[in-house]
């Protein structure tokens, strides 16, 4: 096992832990739901039309989730269509979160414009860059609803959206197949005609 893998394993293992139990747990079936409006679009061959998020602000959201789980050696929160998860939680379940969105987004930008102020807007940023205007925000509670808002449209079963094509599942080692597999016992062979 390569050391780069395990190493992201832990990182994104690690993230759930801002994830907490009594918000999925709460929201379940709205997050279910959610990842199935994702995944439906995007069966259709095009991204999902912006719900919440105009354009530009997709944009730095989802540069954001691309820092939060990269893409490096495997797929990132990028790759997984975590911003459409995004866009559809705020728009349904998760509107009470707007806020925190529109007020983060807004002071994204101006940190942005603070420390890089001749390249201005955070997607436009270079990865050092980004990472070090995530650093000076870290403490806030936009970037812990980002946060968690990317781990689950990262992770979640893909059948209901986010983590297309199942690339979170890869990174942490999850397989797709049932918990039992054949011969389950015993019993098989002498029902066979095997061994008694």
């Amino acid at each position: 096992m390569k050391t780069e893998n395990v190493s992201r394993r832990h990182f994104i293992g690690s993230l759930g832990g801002g994830v907490t139990a009594a918000w999925l747990s709460s929201h379940w079936t709205a997050i279910a739901e959610a990842q199935q409006h994702v995944q439906h679009a995007l069966a259709q061959g095009s991204p999902p039309a912006l719900q919440f998020f105009t354009a530009a602000q997709a944009e730095q959201v989802e540069a954001i989730a691309a820092q939060i789980i990269p893409t490096d050696d495997g797929p990132g929160a990028k790759e997984a269509g975590a911003v459409y998860f995004i866009d559809r939680a705020l728009s349904t379940f998760d509107k009470d979160r707007r806020a925190a969105y529109t007020k983060g987004l807004k002071n994204l930008e101006s940190v942005s414009r603070k420390l890089f102020p001749r390249t201005g807007k955070f997607a436009a940023l270079n990865a050092e860059q980004q990472i070090k205007v995530l650093q000076s925000i870290e403490k806030s509670e936009f970037f812990e609803v980002v946060r968690s808002h990317t781990v689950v449209g990262f992770l979640a079963n893909p059948s209901y959206g986010g983590n297309r094509d199942k690339v979170g599942w890869q990174w942490i080692g999850f397989e797709d197949k049932p918990a039992f597999a054949t011969p389950f016992g015993y019993y098989d062979r002498t029902f066979s005609g095997g061994e008694s």
